[in-house]
């Protein structure tokens, strides 16, 4: 999954940028609302963290533009403002969620996951398909073996989450950059053939039909 992290306090952000990393999210940091602004504009994010005060352009403007282009990107809100007002003015203005600073890292990585899930219509962080179970939170997987018991499948951060990615939408079709979209951030460096070899993994850790190739289109988890 790919984040957007918007915040101008460079140890805040380097602590959260590790962290989130750490977690096989892909993401992106900027330090000021006008280059957020301009990249919601033109890059596609699964939730966006925000502080509200920025050079140039407020967070709250950022928000408010983001909506204004019909944008329903998942957006939280993390900042020190904690006046009530405040709150209720972000909130109003389409935040998803809000958290005061100083947070604690765990409750923010669970707003991250819990905001993520509901915006792909999931109520339950595990995700069962198929005979395999994905665990976000602890990035266990497990495949259901013939007699019925489960076998824990190790996988590479790479192919974890491209599983993520594929088990969280059965049935839609994602293209290889699209994949890219969701692994890598600006400065990872993709090598031409580096999902092709994700699947290849996948496919020999977990069966050679639990991903479809979909010709001249992409990639699928098969919705039944």
């Amino acid at each position: 999954m790919r984040l957007l992290l918007v915040e101008d306090d460079t140890m805040i952000g380097e602590t959260v940028l590790d962290v989130l990393r750490g977690e096989h999210f892909a993401v992106d940091w900027v330090r000021d609302g006008e280059i957020a602004d301009a990249t919601l504009q033109s890059e596609a994010y699964d939730l966006v963290l925000l502080d509200l005060g920025l050079p140039r352009v407020d967070g709250i403007e950022v928000l408010r533009r983001l909506r204004a282009r019909k944008d329903a990107t998942p957006v939280l809100i993390v900042t020190a403002r904690d006046a009530v007002e405040e709150r209720i003015a972000g909130l109003n203005s389409g935040a998803d969620d809000y958290v005061l600073k100083p947070y604690d890292l765990d409750e923010l990585l669970a707003r991250i996951r819990a905001l993520i899930r509901r915006s792909q219509g999931q109520a339950d962080s595990v995700r069962e398909i198929h005979g395999l179970r994905l665990n976000p939170i602890t990035h266990e997987a497990f495949r259901m073996l013939p007699g019925g018991q489960e076998t824990a499948v190790p996988l590479s951060a790479r192919e974890w989450a491209v599983l993520e990615v594929l088990m969280a939408r059965p049935g839609v079709v994602y293209s290889r950059t699209q994949i890219e979209d969701k692994l890598y951030g600006w400065k990872d460096e993709v090598s031409s053939n580096a999902v092709e070899v994700f699947i290849h993994g996948l496919r020999r850790k977990l069966g050679t039909n639990v991903i479809e190739t979909v010709r001249g289109l992409g990639y699928r988890m098969p919705a039944q």
